[in-house]
């Protein structure tokens, strides 16, 4: 089924728009710490659009930017696509897209570099501003000059071939670190498309006041997981080896090893975990490593989702916001509230019989 929304093709580098086209069956999906994607398929129905098609849809150089209305909803690369042709001559060609981060994750570090006493947040410029300086390196990443307050001591290797998203993920993850993510957005002023850099320390939050939302009521179905077999009451990381003599046996490097004896008290049984951090040397950077993996995996993990009607209150910019959640059914049969930020959200188009929907994803405010 066609959807209610108008996709813009562009050149990835100079975000030329290089042409629309009419897509079908197009959904597409946001998150904090996680990377989104899009699919789509364009309908090839005459010779023209096949070579409309061939020609703007380029995967690895074409950017997509999905509008709803005036307002801009998905920014992303076009990664894949697929020309399919079946018995009856029906032929199109599906597409993959990811958010912005993605090409960050295609992007390495080829020089060493070294951060002291430097704010994480411009850490991550420095990153960005050094894959944007190599020759076609630069997509249009734009960022404000706003500061954490916490300084980091980093030392990147050129020798570890590091991938620069995972040197920002591992440091975003580590204690007091931050969230991130690049939105897209459209200048006010001028209506230019942006792709900006946007920080939340600890985390991103968004919107004045709570979102209210009920079942039964706006909220059209829920799923609740409760995923224990990532948590751990004892907690050790393992960094890099400090040993350079080649002749003596090589140990990595540990964090303390930590534990919560209280917890045990209380009864929960024993269980262990523990993380990697191969290029991680200096002791004090893998114990705030440890003690952040620990404090996330003390309890189940539970994301829970709910999936609501697409109404004035839903937009992009609800990542980070809070919202207020009341159910009442059998499991909750007294009732049900609690308050969560969204941390995710993805669309559904309209089906028939079925009006267009969006899934938001929940961790506890």
């Amino acid at each position: 089924m066609r959807t209610p929304y108008r996709v813009l093709i562009c050149d990835l580098r100079s975000d030329q728009l290089l042409d629309v086209l009419p897509l079908w069956d197009v959904s597409f999906d946001e998150f904090l710490g996680k990377t989104g994607t899009l699919s789509a398929a364009v309908r090839l129905t005459d010779r023209q659009l096949a070579a409309r098609a061939r020609e703007s849809l380029i995967p690895g150089r074409t950017a997509l930017w999905v509008e709803r209305g005036a307002d801009l909803w998905w920014g992303g690369i076009l990664w894949t696509t697929h020309r399919s042709s079946d018995a009856r001559g029906y032929s199109a060609l599906q597409l993959q897209a990811a958010t912005w981060d993605s090409y960050l994750a295609r992007r390495m570090l080829y020089d060493s570099q070294i951060a002291t006493g430097i704010d994480q947040f411009d850490i991550v410029r420095d990153l960005i501003d050094y894959a944007a300086a190599q020759p076609g390196g630069d997509i249009g990443i734009e960022y404000d000059t706003a500061l954490s307050g916490v300084t980091r001591d980093r030392s990147y290797s050129r020798f570890d071939l590091p991938i620069i998203r995972d040197l920002i993920d591992q440091l975003a993850k580590v204690e007091n670190g931050f969230e991130w993510r690049i939105t897209s957005n459209r200048d006010p002023a001028t209506g230019r498309r942006i792709k900006l850099l946007q920080f939340g320390s600890p985390v991103i939050r968004a919107g004045a006041r709570d979102i209210v939302m009920t079942h039964p009521g706006p909220i059209l179905s829920y799923a609740w997981p409760t995923d224990a077999t990532g948590q751990a009451n004892a907690w050790q990381s393992r960094g890099s080896s400090t040993n350079r003599n080649q002749t003596v046996a090589s140990t990595p490097l540990m964090s303390q090893l930590l534990d919560y004896p209280d917890d045990v008290a209380a009864g929960w049984p024993r269980l262990d975990g523990s993380s990697d951090y191969t290029t991680v040397e200096v002791q004090e950077t893998l114990d705030a490593h440890a003690r952040a993996d620990a404090a996330a995996r003390l309890r189940p993990a539970s994301v829970p989702e709910i999936t609501v009607r697409l109404d004035g209150q839903i937009t992009p910019a609800l990542l980070g916001a809070t919202i207020r959640v009341r159910i009442t059914d059998l499991w909750w049969p007294e009732g049900m509230t609690g308050r969560y930020r969204i941390v995710g959200w993805s669309v559904t188009p309209p089906q028939r019989g079925r009006p267009e929907s969006a899934k938001l994803l929940l961790e506890a405010a």
